[in-house]
């Protein structure tokens, strides 16, 4: 595990272990949010590199139980070591391939799936020599139709698919979730200040939905030159360590 770990306080008496490989943006506190997650999820959060989103949710006691997910030996090392010191009989930690999830993480029978994938298509862009910036930002070791697919295959039926991208993949991402039978039910989308066009996208599936979908109204990150009114409240305990 890299020498330069720091542990980023989260409010409530929670924390995570961060490096520079892996570490948490806006996107995924934003996320975690947008999931909505209610107190009965069994969430299994796919690519969960430090754990920032099951770790949100239990902090604000949202959820009961929880899986994560990563392909990185480095993350998962880094995100078990914040569970075995939070002392989390709640959050399990699986070092995999996604692709590979069956028989280690049970399938048809989970609530909601939460992702905050690689944003590029593989050969879209520059790719980083560093193998884990690489992974963790182009679609090197899976796609967003394998996200998708798998993420299907772990919720039950009503279940709900819960993703954050670019604003120019939203067709892409919207074609693959009705085409694994998780109808687009609810998109956010997530903008810098007014005046700007949004930088990310946030959408929620349910498997086997009904047709229809609601578009939320806009959230602004930023507004008089500070965080937004929503932001804030949104950052929650968090926001004294961070704001």
């Amino acid at each position: 595990m890299e020498q330069n770990l720091k542990r980023e306080p989260l409010g409530n008496g929670f924390f995570v272990n961060v490096t520079p490989h892996h570490t948490f943006g806006t996107d995924a506190v934003v996320l975690s949010n947008f999931a909505n997650p209610k107190k009965r999820d069994k969430l299994v959060d796919l690519g969960t590199g430090c754990g920032i989103i099951p770790l949100l949710m239990l902090r604000d006691n949202a959820i009961s139980q929880a899986v994560g997910v990563d392909i990185s030996k480095e993350a998962t090392d880094l995100a078990q070591k914040t569970v075995r010191e939070l002392e989390l009989g709640n959050l399990e930690i699986i070092n995999c391939n996604l692709l590979d999830l069956k028989g280690k993480v049970e399938f048809g029978c989970h609530t909601l799936v939460t992702c905050n994938p690689p944003y590029k298509a593989e050969g879209a862009g520059l790719i980083n020599p560093d193998r884990v910036e690489s992974v963790a930002r182009h679609e090197v070791e899976c796609t967003m139709e394998d996200i998708v697919r798998v993420g299907a295959k772990l919720l039950q039926t009503g279940g709900r698919l819960c993703m954050c991208q670019r604003p120019e993949r939203l067709a892409e991402l919207m074609r693959l979730m009705s085409e694994y039978k998780v109808e687009p039910k609810r998109l956010r989308l997530v903008c810098q200040r007014k005046g700007e066009e949004p930088w990310l996208v946030l959408l929620e599936g349910r498997r086997s939905g009904n047709k229809g979908l609601r578009i939320e109204p806009t959230l602004y990150i930023e507004e008089n030159g500070g965080f937004s009114s929503e932001m804030i409240e949104l950052y929650g305990p968090y926001k004294e360590a961070y704001l």
